[in-house]
């Protein structure tokens, strides 16, 4: 991490670079002043890459279009307490951790297209999808996700870090049959269970209106919006 000043940090985001093939950074900011200020400071030290602002919707966005950042999505944090939690029981329906991650792979790479980065005009649809799909890897080395079953056939993966639900997706013929609640049950209710945990949270894309709705009918309520936008500083 390297700090420009007490308000601000620039943090490297290596899993990134790793798949755009250009530096890939995240900023945090305290006010409109320390932002111009750490944009200059990259612009004079010629620090190229690819940089992630996520800034509140009701702050101002102008020094941001001032130099070049771009708008890319907005998104919201479900949350939903146990004791609010909606399950949906279908006895067809289970969770494996024992199926290779190749039967879920297919499904990953073309699950994400309301994503930040498969919006953004400067990454390449291929790589934003792989960005996926080696977060997916990432997870699964950790033994972070489940495979989503129905009887004996793979329907698609639920991934997870403690408590924050991160990567979700059905093959696309399980979708639009009104199984979504069903599967995410599933999962949900086993996290709640094994790990005894009193609050789920996830980021979605707040145009992204079948998952919204998904996590509505399971009970989950939503807060700390954020509107992220990005900038490609190059030669």
């Amino acid at each position: 991490m390297n700090n420009i000043n007490v308000n601000i940090s620039i943090s490297d985001t290596p899993w990134d670079s790793k798949i755009f093939g250009v530096k890939t950074y995240e900023v945090s900011f305290t006010s409109n002043d320390n932002l111009e200020q750490s944009i200059k400071e990259v612009i004079k030290s010629k620090k190229y890459g690819h940089y992630t602002v996520k800034i509140d919707p009701l702050f101002s966005k102008e020094i941001l279009h001032k130099f070049g950042f771009y708008y890319c999505d907005s998104l919201i944090e479900p949350f939903c307490v146990r004791g609010n939690f909606i399950d949906y029981f279908d006895k067809a329906i289970s969770l494996s951790q024992n199926v290779g991650l190749d039967k879920i792979r297919d499904i990953c790479n073309s699950a994400f297209s309301h994503g930040r980065f498969h919006r953004d005009f400067n990454i390449p649809k291929s790589l934003a999808s792989e960005r996926y799909t080696q977060w997916l890897q990432d997870l699964w080395d950790q033994n972070q996700v489940f495979t989503l079953m129905y009887h004996d056939e793979v329907a698609g993966f639920f991934a997870f870090l403690d408590s924050k639900i991160l990567l979700h997706a059905l093959d696309e013929s399980f979708r639009g049959k009104g199984l979504s609640k069903f599967f995410w049950s599933s999962a949900c209710r086993e996290l709640f269970k094994s790990q005894k945990l009193t609050e789920l949270t996830s980021s979605i894309s707040a145009c992204n209106l079948p998952v919204l709705n998904l996590y509505i009918s399971l009970g989950f309520k939503f807060r700390n919006p954020v509107d992220v936008y990005h900038w490609l500083y190059q030669e």
